[in-house]
C-alpha cells in the first residue's frame, strides 16, 4: 500500500513489483524492475528513500531515516529478510543478510556483504568487496569469486521472481 505524507506520494516505477501487504509512505522513488517484498514497511517521512534499479528489498524489512539523512540503496542490491536499515548508503551490487540492522551514517560499500545477523554501527564503513560480520560488525575478509558469483545470483533470481509475483497478482485481480 502506498501513502501520502505531508504532500509526498511514493514514486514507484511501473515494472517494480511492491507486495500488497507491504506498506510505504511519503518521500520514497523506488526505481525500474525494483522489488519490495511482503510485511516491509518503508517510511519516508523525515528524509527520502531512493532504491535503485534492480534492487531487492526482501521480507520484513524496516525502512526509515533521521532528519537530513537520506536512506540510499543503490542498484543491484539485496537486502535480507528482517533487514532494518536507517539513514545509510548501500553501494551497487552489496548484499545486507537477513536479521542485520545498519545504522546512520554507515555505509556498505560497493558489491560488499554484511552477514547475517549482523549490526553495522552508526558512521562505520565496509570496503568495497569486502566480508563483514559480528555485532558490531568487523571486516573479515575479501570476497572471493564464488561469493561474488553467489550475490549476484541471489539479485538476479529475486529480480526474475519480482516479474513472476508481480503476474501472478495482476492475474489474480483480474479474476477477483
Amino acid at each position: 500500500m502506498l501513502y501520502e505524507y505531508n504532500s509526498k506520494y511514493p514514486k514507484v516505477h511501473d515494472s517494480a513489483f511492491i507486495a500488497p501487504n507491504a506498506i510505504i509512505t511519503g518521500d520514497v522513488t523506488i526505481a525500474k524492475d525494483a522489488s519490495i517484498w511482503y510485511g516491509t514497511v518503508i517510511r519516508g517521512d523525515v528524509s527520502p528513500v531512493i532504491i535503485g534499479e534492480h534492487s531487492n528489498v526482501q521480507d520484513l524489512c524496516c525502512l526509515h531515516q533521521s532528519p537530513n539523512a537520506p536512506l540510499i540503496i543503490e542498484d543491484n542490491v539485496t537486502v535480507g529478510h528482517r533487514v532494518t536499515l536507517h539513514s545509510s548508503i548501500i553501494r551497487k551490487g552489496a548484499l545486507v543478510g537477513m536479521d542485520s540492522t545498519v545504522l546512520d551514517g554507515a555505509e556498505i560499500g560497493e558489491g560488499a556483504f554484511l552477514g547475517a545477523g549482523s549490526l553495522l554501527t552508526q558512521g562505520k564503513k565496509i570496503p568495497p568487496g569486502m566480508l563483514a560480520m559480528g555485532r558490531p560488525a568487523k571486516v573479515v575478509r575479501a570476497l572471493t569469486e564464488e561469493d561474488k558469483q553467489d550475490m549476484a545470483r541471489i539479485q538476479r533470481e529475486y529480480a526474475t521472481k519480482a516479474q513472476m509475483y508481480k503476474a501472478m497478482h495482476k492475474k489474480s485481480e483480474a479474476t477477483e
